[in-house]
């Protein structure tokens, strides 16, 4: 029977507490309590795109730490469901528009956290959520996933929109990275043969 391609992450900080499940084999369905909103809108949309199931439930003293935290958890998680990353497809893309907004998304799974981020917020319309704390999630999600992550959000008038759009990318372009190519036959995606530092 093939092993499943889930994890389950908790933490639990004087400043947060952080309980997350995630299953790389799944269908989009997710239960998200951040007690932020537009956080769980968010992850969402993550979830529903990359066609993965995540339960998360998170509480904190403030948005930051959360954020951060809830990043940090997600990512080891990504690292530890993917396993030894046997016959994953590795890289991933996608671009996904959103009314006026354009987000572009492209991800390695190479075992070396790093991010490019192009995203020109306006500080609009985002019901209270900073939007340089997405910034922030990307970066520390992509440190403890170790991958590349390439983030650019195109052009857009409208902050939702434009975040939207890249929380969808960013579910889409891993869902791609993340699938099983039979052709690997349970090789590594690497002529190093090793996806680590």
């Amino acid at each position: 029977m093939k092993k499943p391609r889930a994890a389950t992450i908790k933490r639990e900080t004087k400043e947060t507490k952080i309980s997350l499940e995630l299953n790389l084999d799944g269908s989009g369905k997710w239960q998200i309590d951040t007690g932020l909103k537009m956080f769980d809108h968010l992850l969402a949309q993550l979830a529903q795109h990359g066609r993965f199931d995540l339960n998360i439930s998170a509480t904190g003293d403030d948005q930051h730490h959360l954020i951060e935290d809830v990043a940090i958890c997600l990512g080891r998680a990504f690292s530890e469901a993917l396993g030894e990353k046997r016959s994953i497809t590795r890289m991933g893309d996608a671009s996904v528009p959103m009314d006026d907004a354009l987000a572009m998304v492209a991800v390695d799974i190479s075992g070396r956290g790093y991010t490019v981020l192009e995203l020109p917020f306006s500080d609009n319309d985002m019901a209270g959520f900073p939007t340089d704390l997405i910034r922030h999630f990307l970066e520390s999600f992509a440190i403890e996933a170790r991958l590349n992550l390439h983030a650019r959000v195109l052009y857009g008038i409208n902050d939702h929109h434009k975040a939207e759009a890249l929380f969808k990318a960013l579910g889409r372009a891993l869902d791609t990275a993340t699938r099983i190519d039979q052709r690997l036959s349970g090789e590594l995606p690497t002529t190093k043969g090793l996806l680590e530092d």
